[in-house]
């Protein structure tokens, strides 16, 4: 059992909080963790890398200069494709091309899972008892990091109704938001801290969070 202590906004700890490695993954798995990550990225690829031919380039068809006389090289129009500016050899104008990978979802589900029991074996989650806010005040979050140690990139996984602390944290440097419905092992390995209240820690672990089937577990990764 993962014994991961829970924290008040000031840094307080205040209870510790049990976890079982085997409802995780048991085990960190790197083999695992790499393609989740390496299908994550890879589809957010847009594929629209395009590369002009010589035909396509802009400009004049003119030969630059006479061929012989000049005690220079030959050459041609200024679009040929050793001149700077000019057009590609073999050019790529595919209009989109698709980079996307797939794994089963069983896998998807339990490679996010282990992504978190890695952050929580390298003590890299920050539990808060809660991180509910009345108004939006990025003051507040400021100094709630702050108190917990975060001093790297960190993800913030909030529910749906907590719109008051996504609010306050869009100004925060190296701080990124995230419904805890979408907590995925490319956004966990991406940042080094995990800072989470214990309500939706809880939610992720009983699979509560997802219970409408709109979490990233239930979907192909965008």
């Amino acid at each position: 059992m993962i014994e991961l202590p829970i924290h008040d906004r000031t840094g307080k700890k205040v209870e510790t909080l049990s976890i079982d490695e085997a409802d995780l993954g048991g085990e960190v798995r790197p083999n695992l963790l790499k393609q989740a990550y390496v299908m994550f990225h890879s589809n957010r690829r847009q594929g629209s890398a395009r590369t002009k031919s010589r035909g396509m380039v802009e400009g004049s068809t003119r030969k630059l200069y006479r061929q012989k006389g000049t005690g220079n090289a030959r050459m041609g129009t200024v679009r040929t494709i050793i001149r700077r500016g000019g057009g590609v050899a073999f050019a790529k104008t595919k209009k989109t091309e698709t980079f996307r990978k797939k794994m089963p979802r069983r896998m998807r589900r339990l490679a996010n899972r282990n992504a978190l029991l890695a952050k929580l074996v390298d003590q890299e989650v920050l539990c808060v008892d809660s991180l509910d806010m009345d108004t939006p005040r990025t003051k507040d979050v400021e100094s709630t990091l702050k108190a917990l140690g975060v001093n790297r990139t960190c993800l913030i996984a909030l529910r749906p109704d907590q719109r008051n602390v996504a609010l306050s944290s869009r100004n925060i440097d190296d701080a990124d938001t995230i419904r805890v419905d979408q907590l995925n092992a490319f956004e966990l390995l991406n940042h080094r801290f995990l800072v989470i209240d214990k309500a939706s820690l809880q939610s992720f672990l009983d699979g509560s969070a997802w219970s409408t089937g709109n979490g990233s577990d239930d979907k192909e990764a965008a």
